[in-house]
């Protein structure tokens, strides 16, 4: 079946726009959990720290199991709406029950086993809408990476605000209401996706024992609560997630045909390449939102007056909106130099990624030392705007690499796994997190946080030398064999 560009656009923005208000709901509530964790329920930043670096690995450990039931069992269009319902019922119960410990662990649960089966498969949707045109695949998923940060731009302004003025069940109930937005858009344009999605098994859970696959969700959200409240569990967690992760990708290249074989390997190790920048995503809602709370000024102020004010969770919008602004541009660069046939491979943008994160770190750790009082809030946007940067040309390109490398068949569970890896690195980087020894009452200022930002510098250079000794030899060696 040929597809024209309209209808691609089409089945595009049907999940341009899901996406956008999933991302609306689950950015919103992340935005106000750090704060709400410490200031209304009492936690220390080091269980603040593996709270979130368990539920951050979940909620992306979990599409490995939500990309085989996309691939395998209820086709990929219903699994991702079987995973906006979850995630719905897990805002609501944050919403109904903020102050309970267990109805917490239970919201996390959902939200985990939801994110599982939303994101890969609404990921595997784009992918099957451009299987015909992979030409423009990055410059696609650099736009759809985009709608991601309008809806998450948009809720860490409002939830947060929402939190300081009418509390937390108002502020979680906004979560609520944009996935319930999305998924009413999707009921009146899903016929959109009927021209553009040729192999979607929608109607295979008619012929599926439906009670097995309840029970699997059932088991899963067992699993998850059981991580989520125990440390113990979640370090163990993330080590049988990486033997999962290398199983899968073992059996997939097995699986896989000769000629396929030498795309695979590169697949492998630019997914491993893009995954570290996910330990330092995870700064922006652990050491970067507590940094902010105690060190960073919220009032912004230009010659010597304040125009506006940010609390402590409206900070991690920064990443979302630069992000906003950088995308086009980027798109546009890369439609420009491929017209040209000078665009650089997916490891160029790379490595040129870990240069500027690298920028960033240094930025945060050299303020961290000479501040004498609280740090200016332009600080944090220059800084989040080198992050942003670095996101795009990192980890923003890691479905991309699925995409281009990885055959169509194996799409959904490597998009899982790929899902996966980033939750393992974001757990990683919840334990760095925890590395800042702030002790309430002693003080300390932000030299406090210097130790942490200076560690994170000299890791992304060495990434990004180690990365660059890579590129060259591998390129030597095919440039000899070619």
């Amino acid at each position: 079946m040929n597809t024209t560009a309209e209808q691609r656009r089409r089945g595009f923005s049907v999940v341009f726009a899901i996406e956008l208000w999933e991302r609306f709901g689950f950015y919103g509530m992340q935005a106000v959990l750090t704060v709400f964790l410490v200031q209304q329920l009492g936690f220390s930043d080091h269980r603040v720290n593996s709270l979130l670096g368990a539920s951050s690995a979940l909620a992306y450990i979990m599409p490995i199991l939500g990309g085989i039931a996309g691939d395998r069992i209820v086709g990929t269009r219903v699994a991702m709406l079987l995973g906006a319902a979850g995630l719905t019922s897990g805002y609501l119960c944050l919403s109904l029950i903020p102050q309970s410990i267990t109805g917490l662990f239970c919201a996390l649960s959902l939200i985990a086993v939801g994110n599982g089966l939303f994101k890969p498969n609404a990921g595997n949707l784009v992918r099957k809408i451009y299987a015909d045109d992979k030409t423009k695949l990055d410059t696609v998923f650099t736009l759809y990476y985009m709608s991601v940060n309008i809806g998450s731009m948009v809720s860490m302004l409002l939830t947060p605000w929402l939190h300081t003025n009418y509390g937390p069940n108002v502020a979680f109930g906004a979560c609520v209401v944009g996935l319930i937005i999305g998924l009413l858009y999707y009921s009146l344009r899903s016929k959109w996706l009927n021209s553009v999605i040729k192999n979607d098994k929608t109607n295979m859970i008619k012929n599926f024992k439906k009670s097995y696959f309840a029970i699997g969700i059932f088991l899963s959200l067992i699993f998850c609560y059981l991580i989520i409240q125990n440390e113990f569990l979640a370090e163990w967690g993330i080590l049988f997630s990486i033997l999962g992760i290398i199983y899968l990708w073992i059996r997939t290249y097995k699986k896989s045909k000769a000629h396929e074989h030498a795309s695979l390997i590169k697949g492998y190790s630019l997914s491993v390449f893009a995954a570290v920048y996910y330990a330092y995503y995870q700064q922006s809602i652990t050491s970067l939102t507590l940094y902010t709370m105690r060190d960073v000024s919220g009032d912004f102020n230009i010659f010597g007056k304040a125009i506006f004010h940010f609390s402590p969770g409206q900070f991690q919008s920064l990443n979302s909106f630069w992000i906003f602004l950088l995308s086009p541009a980027l798109a546009w660069l890369y439609q420009s130099l491929g017209r040209a046939e000078r665009e650089p491979s997916i490891g160029q943008k790379m490595l040129l990624g870990y240069a500027v994160l690298t920028c960033a770190f240094f930025l945060w750790w050299f303020t961290s030392l000479t501040a004498s009082t609280s740090v200016s809030p332009w600080v944090m946007v220059a800084g989040y705007g080198l992050m942003s940067l670095s996101e795009l040309l990192t980890g923003g390109l890691g479905l991309a690499v699925v995409a281009r490398y990885v055959p169509d068949r194996f799409g959904g569970v490597m998009n899982g796994s790929v899902y996966a890896l980033w939750g393992v690195a974001m757990y990683a980087g919840s334990l760095m997190a925890n590395a800042v020894e702030y002790i309430p009452g002693n003080g300390g200022g932000a030299n406090v946080y210097a130790p942490l930002f200076k560690n994170l510098t000299f890791l992304a250079l060495s990434i990004l030398l180690f990365g660059s000794i890579m590129y060259y030899l591998t390129s030597r060696i095919a440039k000899r064999y070619s």
